[in-house]
């Protein structure tokens, strides 16, 4: 008897799932919202760093390991991306890469180590918030009324007075 194994994976894998987490890339400056329990007591930390690896896929298993330098020390720490832990993952900016792991920024200091910005990521991201904010998109926005239209409405609302 065969059993198919990434079935019986994912079907445990899935009630963990997040559906919250936002599609970002390598480069990408991101800032995650931690929970941290010190005793009988938890808080939310936020570690915003620049996002240099993406492991494991898609699934519950999927890490994420960000870098930052704090006070002249290099520090990355990796985050389960469907952790109950993490609060909210928030993109800051976006940053253009042609690699998938950037490792090699361990070793780059100040300016060098610094990414282009993806600009083309970064105006979509801007036009989304602007379009979930307003609650309509440019496409279902009531067309204006006839100039003539309204002129007789408010000439009716004058003759009325």
């Amino acid at each position: 008897m065969r059993y198919n194994k990434g079935a019986i994976l994912r079907s445990i894998e899935q009630p963990s799932l997040r559906s919250d987490v936002p599609q970002f890339d390598s480069g990408d400056t991101v800032r995650v919202d931690y929970k941290v329990v010190e005793g009988s007591r938890s808080r939310i930390q936020a570690f915003e760093g620049i996002v240099i690896a993406k492991k494991n896929g898609k699934g519950a298993r999927a890490t994420v390991t960000i870098r930052k330098v704090s006070f002249g020390e290099g520090v990355e720490r990796v985050f389960p991306l469907h952790s109950p832990l993490i609060d909210k993952i928030s993109i800051i900016r976006r940053g253009r890469t042609r690699r998938s792991k950037l490792y090699y920024l361990r070793e780059l200091r100040g300016k060098k180590a610094r990414l282009r910005t993806d600009v083309g990521r970064q105006e979509a991201d801007r036009a989304a918030i602007r379009v979930s904010r307003s609650g309509d998109s440019v496409a279902e926005k009531p067309v204006a009324a006839e100039p003539e239209d309204v002129n007789s409405e408010a000439g009716e609302a004058l003759a009325e007075e």
